[in-house]
């Protein structure tokens, strides 16, 4: 079902013209989660409806997601579907949080 949510999170980013649009396996890193997607949009506005259209295509396939946070103000929304959760960002926000670089980086505890 994961592969098939992620397929549907991509297809409706890529209808809404999102940019460099990133797919993490973080299943060894996370223990809450096993994807992280991540879009940035051209505008707060342009956020704000890439995860509309998100939402919208996966409540089609009776996929709800559990939270959504920062749709008041979309510099950075974040939909949690539960194993897959979707990072959708201003340019410059995502610039600054650089998360592909946070979570492809292995703690210094774990067994490589």
């Amino acid at each position: 079902m994961a592969d098939n949510l992620n397929d549907i999170i991509i297809s409706a980013l890529e209808d809404t013209k999102a940019r460099d649009i990133v797919t993490l396996d973080v299943r060894e890193l996370s223990d809450v989660m096993d994807t992280l997607i991540i879009a940035s949009g051209t505008s707060s506005r342009h956020v704000k409806s890439l995860a509309d259209h998100a939402i919208e295509e996966t409540k089609k396939h009776d996929i709800r997601p559990i939270g959504v946070e920062g749709m008041d103000a979309p510099e950075w929304v974040l939909v949690d579907f539960g194993d897959t959760v979707l990072h959708l960002m201003m340019p410059a926000t995502r610039e600054l949080y650089d998360l592909e670089k946070l979570w492809s980086m292995k703690p210094s505890d774990r067994q490589q």
